[in-house]
């Protein structure tokens, strides 16, 4: 009998650690193995994906193409759930102004770089960049229902944010969370198969192991 896997992709750069950590903690007694690798065959071969992501974009980018995993990655985009985290986001999109770097142009739209220089929050302090702490996420946008991943997990519940540049998708449709900082923008982006957060779930306590709960349960 073939084993059931979910591959968390190693290209060398992510939080590799707590992500996998995390997905081990809520895929026990599911049936599901999880595998921290850096073999093409591996991402095959899995059931499921997910592409962590740290640093900065073009660096990411580079290190995918360079390590052999990029058609790896693009065919699980194709065939199979995949989560994209932090970085492994924004690689989701078109472009990104870091770099400036083209992404995998799966999701339409880029990645900008927050403009907040002298602004000030309600309380008073100034906006810093990069984000980093606890910041709510609201998935119930008006559109009907919210994406299936969200099941169980309130909406405007808070996840842990570390980033200087968030996603912009060009539809809409595909943007599945909002928060607000400085203005509100694309905390979760989704596209068929494909889901991804600008947070991360691994550092968000209960409702972020949720997510991944959810993940492994997912059938687009």
């Amino acid at each position: 009998m073939k084993r059931k896997t979910v591959a968390v992709v190693d290209y060398g750069s992510g939080n590799l650690r707590s992500v996998s950590q995390a997905v081990m903690h809520v895929a026990a007694g599911s049936g599901l193995e999880v595998v921290v690798t850096s073999r093409a065959q591996d991402v095959f071969d899995a059931e499921r994906v997910v592409l962590p992501g740290q640093g900065h974009m073009a660096d990411c980018m580079r290190e995918l193409a360079q390590s052999g995993l990029q058609a790896a990655v693009l065919d699980a985009a194709a065939h199979k759930p995949l989560f994209g985290v932090c970085v492994g986001m924004q690689m989701q999109l078109d472009r990104s102004e870091e770099g400036p770097t083209e992404g995998l142009g799966l999701i339409p739209g880029d990645v900008v770089r927050f403009q907040l220089d002298g602004r000030t929050q309600p309380d008073g302090s100034r906006y810093k960049v990069p984000q980093m702490g606890w910041n709510r996420v609201h998935h119930e946008l008006g559109r009907g229902p919210s994406h299936a991943l969200w099941a169980g997990i309130p909406d405007g519940a808070w996840f842990y944010f570390v980033h200087s540049y968030y996603a912009r998708p060009a539809q809409q449709a595909h943007c599945a969370g909002e928060t607000d900082y400085g203005g509100r923008f694309a905390a979760a982006i989704a596209r068929d198969n494909i889901f991804a957060t600008q947070f991360h779930p691994e550092k968000s306590a209960d409702h972020g192991l949720a997510l991944y709960r959810n993940f492994l349960t997912w059938n687009p």
